[in-house]
């Protein structure tokens, strides 16, 4: 179904691979070592190496989501705060999609926002404050915001009650099946955005209304609704 601009009442936003840009600063520094291998023994080094860096991560997703469905989330969580906390130096080299800190303040103002993370708080907070974000969002919902994360539809429905509007006025975007199905399964309507991990088909596959190359391109969707641009 197209994209009903007009219905669009707020805005959601996934993080990672979304607004952060971080697992491709790794994907990127993975090819440049698998393109030394030979040719026969890999032949696309660039989707081999976001393929390893999504499955990486990818048993902590299920560990999240285990715990979530078990009702061991707070105490996962807070072992990860804890860990967060005495590090002796950052886990992550703090990247953001080129483009979205200007897209974000130009929407700023337009639409009440809002993150939905399946991450801790903390890292969370790290992020946005290392860019200066915080101020451009109303609501920040991460993993133990609401009773189930993503791709369960409460963080959708909780995003969109602190902000007041009706779930179906949301627009949910992200780079991965999960978000899509978050959003779809809340009633929004989706975008997935193709800077991160997701790909086209699947995104389609589970119902994205619209698909972007960046996130940043969000705001040339939304300016016929606006009448202007940056």
């Amino acid at each position: 179904m197209p994209l009903d601009i007009q219905r669009i009442q707020a805005l959601c936003f996934d993080v990672d691979g979304t607004l952060s840009d971080t697992d491709d600063y790794y994907a990127n520094k993975l090819s440049g070592w698998l393109r030394r291998l030979p040719r026969f023994a890999v032949r696309d080094p660039e989707r081999l190496a976001r393929r390893l860096v999504m499955w990486a991560e990818s048993p902590g997703n299920a560990l999240l989501g285990l715990t979530d469905r078990i009702g061991l989330d707070d105490e996962l969580m807070a072992v990860i705060n804890w860990m967060y906390r005495h590090r002796k130096k950052p886990w992550k080299k703090y990247l953001i999609v080129p483009g979205v800190k200007v897209m974000l303040t130009w929407l700023k103002g337009r639409y009440p926002l809002a993150v939905i993370s399946a991450r801790d708080v903390v890292s969370t907070l790290a992020f946005l404050e290392h860019f200066d974000l915080v101020d451009c969002f109303e609501v920040i919902i991460t993993a133990l915001s609401a009773e189930h994360t993503k791709p369960y539809p409460d963080p959708v429905r909780l995003a969109a009650l602190k902000m007041g509007v009706a779930p179906e006025a949301c627009l949910m975007i992200g780079d991965t099946t999960v978000d899509i199905r978050a959003g779809k399964s809340a009633g929004a309507q989706t975008v997935g955005v193709l800077c991160g991990f997701g790909e086209q088909a699947e995104l389609r596959r589970q119902g994205a209304d619209m698909i972007l190359k960046s996130t940043a391109n969000l705001d040339e969707v939304l300016l016929n609704k606006f009448g202007e641009g940056l």
